[in-house]
Order: C-alpha cells, then sequence, then structure tokens
C-alpha cells in the first residue's frame, strides 16, 4: 500500500505527523507547501511541494495542476489529509482516479467544521473527526478522537 499524506504547513501538517506509528512502516509521501516545516520534513521524508491556493483562483489552478503531475507520478493507493487549502485538489482528484481518501477534520475544528472539511465529506471514503460537537455537521462521518 502506498499512501500520499496531504496537508498544509504549520498546524495540520503537524497533525498528519501524529499518525506516523501507523503509516511509518508503509511507502508513503508527503504534498505540503514550501515553508520551513515542510522543507524540514523533506530532509527526512519523501516531501511534494505544492501551491498555496489561499482561496485565489490562480494559484488553486497551478496547485491543481501539480497535485494531478505528483498523483500520476506516485500513483497512491489512498489519500489521507489534515486540510486544508492545499489538500483540496490532490482529494478531488484522487477520487476522480478511484483512489480511497480519508479525511480528518482538523483537531482546531472543535464547533464548526472548516470549508475544505465540508468539501472532501462529499467524497471521503472515510470521514474522521476529532470534536464530538461537529459530528451533527458529518452524519457520515466516524468521531475519532483527538490525533495529539
Amino acid at each position: 500500500m502506498k499512501i500520499c499524506l496531504v496537508a498544509s504547513a504549520g498546524g495540520h501538517l503537524k497533525e498528519i505527523l501524529q499518525l506516523q506509528k501507523w503509516y511509518g512502516d508503509k511507502e508513503h509521501y508527503f504534498v505540503t507547501f514550501d515553508r520551513t516545516d515542510g522543507k524540514s520534513l523533506s530532509k527526512k521524508e519523501k516531501t511534494h511541494f505544492v501551491a498555496c491556493p489561499a482561496r485565489n483562483p490562480l494559484k488553486f489552478a497551478l496547485n491543481f495542476v501539480q497535485s494531478m503531475k505528483i498523483l500520476i507520478k506516485e500513483k497512491p493507493d489512498v489519500v489521507i489529509s489534515t486540510g486544508a487549502d492545499c489538500a483540496l485538489a490532490t482529494c478531488y482528484l484522487a477520487k476522480l482516479f478511484g483512489k480511497k481518501v480519508i479525511y480528518i477534520e482538523s483537531f482546531c475544528r472543535p464547533t464548526r467544521p472548516s470549508i475544505t472539511g465540508k468539501l472532501v465529506y462529499i467524497i471521503a471514503d472515510l470521514f474522521i473527526y476529532q470534536w464530538e460537537e461537529v459530528g451533527k455537521y458529518y452524519p457520515k462521518g466516524k468521531f475519532g478522537g483527538s490525533i495529539f
């Protein structure tokens, strides 16, 4: 099994790194932004960098093309994401290519869903939320508790 781990730099990336005991012994790679924490990760893990969309249509188009190239090259079996905007294109493209998508709503969303969470929930094969209160927004999701 080959796993694509996609997360925006910062807290989202920190969250996905908490899952290391689950993915660590499997073939995997990361997709994130070219920031300090991403660069640090790339020194010890296979890491691809994509543009940060930041709700900009042109940057999203660039992210989409970059994400497609990465998925075609890497051919993962499953995509796991903790969000945020850098993950959207990868998740949708993975679903289009017939791959499994697992999304973990961010720990920083205790009462309301994130925009990325709402958009990926529609296509996720498994949607996990970390706060029980947001379960009302994700009736087909699973409460997983904190990954920290």
